[in-house]
């Protein structure tokens, strides 16, 4: 009798072993190829460069990718649905206009929570109106968010005319600067809670899980039981409110804010999540692989500048690394 408790129980043991490692695993899924690419870049860069590998700059790029990573996050669910979504660089150039315009002295003057409040709720409505125009009126999203992209733009430059808002409080430019523990900034802990808790509610809750099956196939997924159209709705929301909390970062950041910010980001987001190996038709991604390809994209632009390396034949090489990316994703689909 105890030989077989004593079994049981290892049994037991290793069951649970296994279901932990399974669920370690589903979190960072994908991501083998691009974690390895991400260490041998690493390595190339410590070995051409002096100052690549020291901890100021290792700092250094975490302050420089929190914005794409935050807006990465967003992109992520859009993509896992079989979405896309072009707005996000408007969409934070819009709400970070409407904070500097409710919260700045020579404006609204009504303070910064307030202004805060209002950039994450008219980042959060663009991104629903795109959900809705995707789901009632059955634009492609492509087309849906090309408009809202537009508009936004618009919006930004009409709240003053063009003109930047510059100056806001120690407080708020602070949450950037401020290196607590000696290593993290406010804003790069913001990025990380956020790149957990959508991590955990992908892979631990069934609402999460919902938005791979919707990717893979919305309409079997709608056969199923699952609310296609509201679960669209909602990530293009919460798409367009990370857009409006990484412009706030932004603003942060330059203690300005100005209706041209945020011009190609959207690209750079779309790469991250796909260099991150989820797959542009839907179904396949995760956030671990998104970090690793927003630390990918982060760490290639810092490392080009150490090595001085030309503006102009930098965005020669991104746009390689997008293409391979995007290639390496059809022939995985195609071997499937």
């Amino acid at each position: 009798m105890t030989v077989s408790n004593d079994a049981s129980d290892l049994k037991a043991t290793t069951g649970a072993q296994g279901a932990t490692g399974a669920k370690l695993s589903a979190l960072f899924a994908g991501t083998m190829g691009p974690l390895i690419g991400l260490v041998l870049l690493c390595l190339a860069l410590t070995l051409t460069t002096d100052t690549f590998l020291t901890v100021r700059n290792i700092l250094n790029v975490l302050d420089q990718i929190t914005v794409l990573g935050i807006m990465a996050i967003g992109m992520t669910l859009v993509i896992l649905i079989g979405g896309i979504d072009l707005s996000v660089g408007s969409v934070l150039a819009l709400a970070s206009m409407v904070m500097g315009f409710v919260a700045h002295p020579d404006y609204l003057n009504l303070g910064l929570p307030a202004g805060i409040a209002a950039a994450l709720f008219v980042a959060g409505l663009c991104g629903l109106v795109s959900g809705l125009l995707v789901t009632l009126t059955k634009l492609p999203p492509f087309i849906a968010t090309l408009a809202m992209m537009s508009v936004a733009r618009g919006l930004a430059n009409m709240i003053t005319d063009g003109s930047q808002i510059v100056g806001f409080s120690d407080w708020f430019t602070n949450l950037s600067i401020i290196r607590h523990f000696g290593f993290l900034s406010v804003t790069v802990g913001l990025m990380i809670v956020l790149a957990i808790i959508f991590a955990i509610f992908l892979n631990y809750r069934a609402t999460g899980r919902s938005l791979y099956a919707i990717g893979g196939s919305a309409e079997v997924a709608r056969l199923s039981g699952i609310p296609v159209k509201s679960l669209t709705n909602w990530v293009y929301a919460i798409c367009g409110v990370l857009a409006g909390l990484a412009g706030i970062v932004l603003a942060a950041r330059l203690d300005s804010v100005q209706p041209s910010s945020g011009l190609g980001y959207e690209l750079d987001t779309i790469a991250a999540v796909v260099i991150g190996g989820a797959s542009l038709s839907g179904g396949v991604g995760s956030i671990g692989g998104t970090t690793v390809g927003v630390l990918i994209i982060g760490v290639l632009r810092n490392g080009l500048n150490l090595l001085g390396v030309s503006p102009f034949i930098q965005q020669v090489v991104i746009g390689v690394v997008i293409a391979l990316a995007v290639a390496t994703d059809t022939w995985r689909r195609r071997a499937q």
